[in-house]
């Protein structure tokens, strides 16, 4: 294959599908430090961190206390020690994220939504109206973020001798495609990372090989629990969660319990999860089920005794997000984003520039299709933001003027400034 097509085949993945890749790119990149913008944004998530933690059991009754109709739906264990635990709390049939400071055992705040969980949504399936489709779109873009990867290996001349080249006093033209190279070339690790989790997470949802069917286990059953719907729904407050807690602890070595999940139904264990002496696994590498009323265990998985496709699904996310090593590898990754976003916009900066000099015109297809595709996409995030969350006002308007400031960003450089300087 030739060079000049190599070069064809990075410049149509990076040009025609610019906007769109950029976007996976940049909410991924987000989503890395998502709960980093919680707690700077939001002062209720904060914490200060003490030696000794409340109890769970005092937490459950301070939310209680605080929603008295509602219901813990999921309960995950703080990201950070300078950080709230935020619980799930279904009021009314809607989801709300309680903030409850897990030294003081205080609910501090509640949202409707979170940083975290708008980033993680965008990425994971870009709010499209039928969430598969968006699932499968993103996951498509981890093949064509590896070729992209390869073609320029290929292509670029002798790119390791190149590690340190940045052509500064220079023409912008010249300067942008030497920053492009530079940012290319020292972010390879990390596009080869993210590509191959991605790939795997296509595989993963495609069950490909039955991988999905192999990693993600069925729990167990309760054949015994017999609760009218009033109690099963005020069960969520009334579980011993110290109790289980040590449950936990005590069928898994060295446990960190971090998530719980209550039962929804009669027939639906305690769930627990939690970071162990394996490295790496998330916390969904141990598991423990427990009777809800009992607290008998019924039954366990051990990060340590995975086969080798579970312990594969369960790296993969800490090493496509970076939170495998706390705060500092996620501040490399989003660094490491940052790099890839700013890659596929100075391809594209280069590109315009190259056709505004020769007088070439943009092709119309690929320009509305991916323009067609951002308005699908910004038009489902209000219907999702308005059906699924019920957000604010003041959330709404945070939302459409940072949307805003994008779009005329991106006209002002890529269209208004460009064709500014186009020869006459």
């Amino acid at each position: 294959m030739s060079k000049r097509l190599l070069f064809e085949i990075h410049g149509w993945i990076g040009i025609n599908l610019s906007i769109f890749f950029f976007i996976v790119c940049f909410t991924g990149t987000a989503a890395t430090l998502s709960h980093e913008m919680d707690w700077l944004f939001n002062p209720s998530t904060r914490a200060t961190p003490s030696e000794v933690l409340a109890s769970r059991n005092q937490i459950a009754a301070n939310i209680s206390e605080a929603y008295p109709q509602g219901k813990i739906l999921f309960w995950p264990a703080a990201t950070e020690v300078y950080s709230c635990q935020i619980v799930h709390v279904e009021i009314a049939g809607q989801r709300h994220y309680v903030f409850v400071n897990p030294y003081t055992g205080q609910v501090q705040g509640e949202s409707n939504i979170t940083f975290q969980r708008f980033f993680r949504d965008f990425h994971y399936f870009l709010f499209m109206p039928f969430a598969q489709f968006g699932y499968f779109l993103v996951l498509i873009f981890s093949f064509m973020l590896l070729i992209a990867t390869a073609t320029a290996l290929f292509f670029y001349k002798k790119w390791w001798t190149k590690l340190f080249e940045l052509k500064i006093q220079s023409s912008p033209l010249v300067f942008f495609r030497s920053l492009h190279r530079l940012a290319g070339v020292w972010s390879v690790p990390f596009t080869i990372l993210f590509s191959i989790t991605g790939i795997w997470y296509f595989l993963e949802r495609t069950n490909t090989a039955g991988i999905h069917e192999t990693a993600n286990r069925r729990g167990p059953v309760v054949q015994d629990m017999q609760l009218d719907s009033v109690e099963l729904y005020q069960l969520s407050y009334r579980i011993d969660y110290d109790r289980a807690e040590s449950a936990a602890k005590l069928a898994i070595k060295n446990l960190d319990v971090k998530d719980i999940v209550p039962p929804s139904g009669n027939d639906d264990v305690l769930y627990l999860t939690g970071i162990s002496d394996e490295p790496l696994v998330r916390a969904r590498a141990n598991q423990v089920y427990l009777h809800p009323l009992t607290y008998e265990v019924i039954e366990l998985q051990r990060a340590e005794e995975l086969n080798t496709t579970t312990w594969l699904n369960d790296i993969a996310d800490p090493l496509h997000f970076g939170n495998w090593g706390g705060l500092i590898t996620k501040i490399i990754w989003f660094i490491a984003g940052m790099a890839i976003s700013g890659l596929v916009l100075t391809g594209i900066w280069i590109a315009l520039k190259r056709r505004v000099k020769s007088q070439k015109r943009v092709q119309p297809f690929w320009k509305y299709l991916n323009w067609a595709i951002v308005t699908v996409m910004v038009v489902s995030m209000y219907v999702v933001l308005t059906k699924k969350y019920s957000v604010t006002l003041s959330t709404y308007a945070i939302i459409s003027v940072s949307l805003l400031i994008f779009l005329f960003l991106g006209w002002y450089i890529f269209d208004y400034r460009l064709n500014k300087q186009k020869p006459h």
